[in-house]
């Protein structure tokens, strides 16, 4: 795939056979960042397209600078997510980012992770024993 491959932007959501979806479209793209400027909170789990290449760049683009305007409370998972950020310079404008984009799902869905609960789990680390939220605590 090159960059300068042929491109097109379609009204709907089917795919011409011999075409691939690469990203999103600029009317979507416009309304992910105005939904995203009127939450409270967003979650964003993956790009919303090939990102490192500049034709199909438009839609993670204009999610991650909506998602780093925002007064909302910005969360941010997936090794993908984190590259975008990074490659954009606007990872440091987002209150939580990680790696970890299915588990930060989960994490949110309320799944005990094994990771999560051996932190909540002090006692065996002295200095977080008895520390508020910990299970240790008086």
């Amino acid at each position: 795939m090159s960059a300068d491959a042929p491109r097109r932007t379609l009204d709907g959501l089917e795919v011409p056979e011999g075409w691939l979806a690469l990203d999103i479209g600029p009317r979507t793209a416009l309304r992910y960042a105005e939904v995203i400027q009127r939450a409270g909170t967003v979650f964003w789990n993956g790009p919303t397209g090939v990102f490192e290449l500049v034709p199909f760049a438009n839609g993670t683009t204009r999610v991650a600078e909506a998602c780093a305007t925002t007064a909302a409370t910005t969360v941010a998972g997936g090794g993908e997510t984190v590259a975008a950020l990074r490659h954009l310079r606007l990872a440091e404008q987002i209150d939580h980012v990680s790696t970890g984009g299915g588990a930060t799902l989960e994490l949110i869905e309320g799944r005990e992770l094994p990771g999560v609960q051996a932190l909540m789990t002090t006692e065996h680390i002295p200095a977080l024993a008895g520390a508020p939220g910990s299970r240790t605590s008086t």
